[in-house]
């Protein structure tokens, strides 16, 4: 199990920002030094349009949006442009994303156009009386109300496209996150993963958000733990932020976000603590993934029980720090 954790001081009234690309069976010999530079990259760009935000005093929700906006746009990680296909040939998108002040929450599932997901889930909490919207109607709503729409052909990329043959090929449902490692990627890394954010801003608010393409080869619209408030996303000022990724299935089964919010306001549990708990009640059902988790204070745990998680953390200084490997401790 790895973390990083940090504090501020009592008198200070902090930002920060941490965010997460997905976990799994990342392996430092599979991931080429021009690779790992390539994400790290992103996740420093992830890092700075939300720290940007933060820093002119702007709200924790749209600094979620702004990081997450940015791994959405890259093909490197399985949100957006870079999703992963279903059996059907397409990419079935989902995103959530709540506001720890008022608990108000939006989520999007099953959608094949939205270029940015995280976007629509925003205007669902903002714009609607509802909390999740799925497929054509959540298209059509995000349509009517400003959300780019894009040709699903956005959204193909030949290595995702690979990457579903192979599954086919196997009868596999592949979870991003372990690659099998007799199909390695071209790239030869095993993870390119569910991304997610957590911000706090200069008035104390908290904000969570998660995005995703879900799983190679899923089939009959399944959706996992990312759309899904209390499993994948969870803010509440009362206790911490969290934004999860990994086994879908298991996440939901545990209502892991929900569980680590429950478990610090509730039990005082410290946030490192708590994310293991439920991460060690994932395991119990044959799961695994990571955790990212921040509170009123700044405190912020980045937990998982895999081999890797993307992730990285920015404050007050402005200097953005990434991870990748459990040995990533720079924080």
């Amino acid at each position: 199990m790895t973390t990083q954790i940090s504090s501020t001081p009592a008198n200070h009234s902090p930002i920060r920002l941490i965010i997460h690309g997905g976990a799994g069976a990342i392996k430092r010999n599979r991931l080429t030094a021009e690779r790992e530079q390539a994400y790290r990259q992103v996740l420093a760009e992830s890092l700075t349009a939300g720290h940007a935000v933060l820093k002119e005093g702007g709200s924790s929700i749209d600094a979620v949006i702004a990081a997450i906006v940015v791994m959405e746009d890259s093909p490197l990680f399985n949100a957006g442009k870079g999703a992963v296909f279903s059996h059907e040939g397409r990419n079935e998108l989902d995103a959530s994303i709540m506001d720890g002040a008022t608990r108000m929450a939006g989520a999007i599932a099953g959608v094949t156009t939205i270029r940015n997901p995280i976007r629509a889930a925003h205007a669902v909490m903002t714009q609607s009386k509802h909390v999740m919207l799925i497929g054509q109607g959540a298209e059509t709503f995000a349509a009517g109300h400003g959300t780019e729409i894009v040709d699903s052909s956005y959204f193909y990329t030949q290595h995702r496209w690979d990457q579903l043959q192979k599954a086919i090929a196997k009868e596999q449902v592949v979870r991003d996150h372990d690659m099998d490692s007799g199909t390695p990627s071209p790239d030869g890394d095993e993870k390119h993963g569910t991304v997610g954010a957590v911000a706090l801003d200069r008035c104390g608010n908290l904000a969570a958000g998660t995005s995703t393409g879900g799983l190679t080869n899923k089939r009959y619209g399944r959706v996992g733990d990312s759309p899904i408030i209390g499993a994948g996303t969870y803010a509440d000022n009362r206790s911490v932020a969290v934004s999860a990724t990994g086994s879908g299935e298991m996440f939901i089964q545990t209502a892991a976000a929900f569980n680590t919010a429950a478990q610090v306001r509730l039990q005082q549990v410290p946030l490192a603590e708590a994310a293991d708990r439920t991460l060690a009640e994932v395991a119990a059902l044959g799961g695994d993934g990571g955790l990212i988790v921040l509170d009123a204070q700044g405190r912020f745990a980045m937990r998982f029980n895999t081999s890797g998680m993307f992730r990285g953390s920015i404050g007050d200084d402005g200097i953005a720090r990434t991870g990748i490997f459990p040995d990533d401790v720079d924080y």
